[in-house]
């Protein structure tokens, strides 16, 4: 099967004249087969004329421009029509006579420019044909005529048909591949928002605090320290979306939850965590939403309600993952100067594309932040 694959590969490679000229080849020698003399197209009915010397220069006029049928379509479907013509008037009828209809569908397929004077020229040109046939004694008769130009008009329509189809697999696949970028950049976005503005932010509220510290040294070496260690978490984080981006990388992982809560905690932000169950293994990136719910939820808390209690409640079940972060007295971040609501409307997305549900928006006595996502496969 390799093998096979290799010369499919290694055919696919050789130029386009280079892959026709088998085809051509045939035809020619086809044609010269003395059991199918006289067993080709047979348009007027002329009495059949015995093989000669300019048989052989019609036949080869007709055959080989099939070797350049994609790369100059329109050379290769005169120089077929004019040998086409020639089989006929002499009254050959050589199995050459077959390349017409293929130079045809040829030219309907890659033809760009000038389609519409090529049919005339073609039309023209088959009109002539046949009132020479018909000069020369042909007993076809307007109906034979006019139902042969009519299976030529289908070759030609059959190559247009896969012109069409052609450019309309090409601007899927262009649509497809604009989408995918989109949707990677928009994933992109949301990995780098989540990841600065919860690090940044802790860094900036723990900076803040630091100034009011001098004269307490202890306290200001630990706010220092909170400061450093969050600057460290930040950079491994980036190294971990940076990670996501290397086309090896296959599982998205990301920390531990304790962790996160002890960092807002270290960055002056009263939390208190419940964790009821145990994440179940085909969890899959229902954990990392989760994961992001509660980064994005504790951001905020910091941004807008620094020093009120926080409490986060991560349920794990079966099948879906149940998150709620509520702070008291804070306000949406949409509402606040500073917010763009990015962050939010990206966890309505993550959870949306999982098929859960995610409301967040002011409650009696503070800000609320819901999430159910759905995890495992159902049974």
């Amino acid at each position: 099967m390799s093998r096979v694959s290799r010369l499919v590969s290694l055919w696919r490679r050789w130029d386009v004249t280079v892959q026709d000229a088998p085809l051509a080849l045939f035809f020619v020698l086809a044609s010269l087969v003395p059991a199918l003399y006289n067993k080709g197209t047979q348009l007027g009915e002329l009495p059949t004329r015995p093989m000669d010397a300019f048989a052989i220069v019609v036949i080869a006029l007709e055959c080989l421009p099939l070797i350049v049928r994609r790369r100059w379509p329109l050379i290769c479907l005169a120089l077929v029509s004019i040998a086409f013509a020639a089989d006929q008037l002499r009254a050959y009828h050589t199995v050459a006579g077959t390349a017409l209809p293929i130079a045809l569908i040829s030219a309907g397929l890659h033809v760009s420019h000038h389609r519409r004077g090529t049919v005339i020229a073609a039309s023209a040109g088959y009109v002539a044909l046949a009132v020479a046939l018909d000069l020369n004694g042909a007993t076809e008769g307007v109906a034979g005529f006019v139902t042969f130009y009519l299976a030529l008009a289908a070759a030609w329509a059959i190559g247009a048909w896969l012109r069409l189809s052609r450019s309309a697999e090409e601007e899927r696949r262009r649509h497809i591949a604009v989408a995918t970028r989109v949707e990677e950049r928009t994933s992109i976005a949301r990995e780098l928002h989540d990841v600065v503005t919860h690090h940044v932010t802790a860094m900036v509220v723990q900076a803040e605090a630091a100034r009011y510290l001098t004269a307490s040294p202890d306290r200001l070496d630990q706010t220092l320290q909170a400061i450093t260690d969050t600057g460290r978490r930040s950079l491994t984080d980036l190294r971990h979306l940076l990670d996501l981006l290397n086309p090896d990388h296959s599982r998205e992982s990301l920390g531990d939850l304790h962790s996160l809560v002890e960092q807002t905690r270290l960055a002056g932000q009263p939390v208190e965590f419940a964790e009821e169950g145990r994440t179940t293994r085909d969890a899959g990136s229902a954990e990392a939403v989760a994961y992001r719910v509660v980064q994005e939820a504790l951001t905020n808390a910091l941004k807008y309600a620094h020093g009120n209690p926080t409490n986060v409640h991560v349920r794990y079940g079966e099948r879906e993952i149940l998150v709620e972060v509520g702070t008291e007295g804070t306000r949406s971040s949409t509402a606040s100067p500073g917010g763009s609501g990015r962050g939010l409307a990206g966890l309505r997305d993550r959870v949306d594309v999982l098929g859960g549900e995610f409301t967040a928006g002011q409650q009696e006595g503070g800000f609320v932040v819901r999430a159910r996502i759905p995890a495992g496969n159902p049974s």
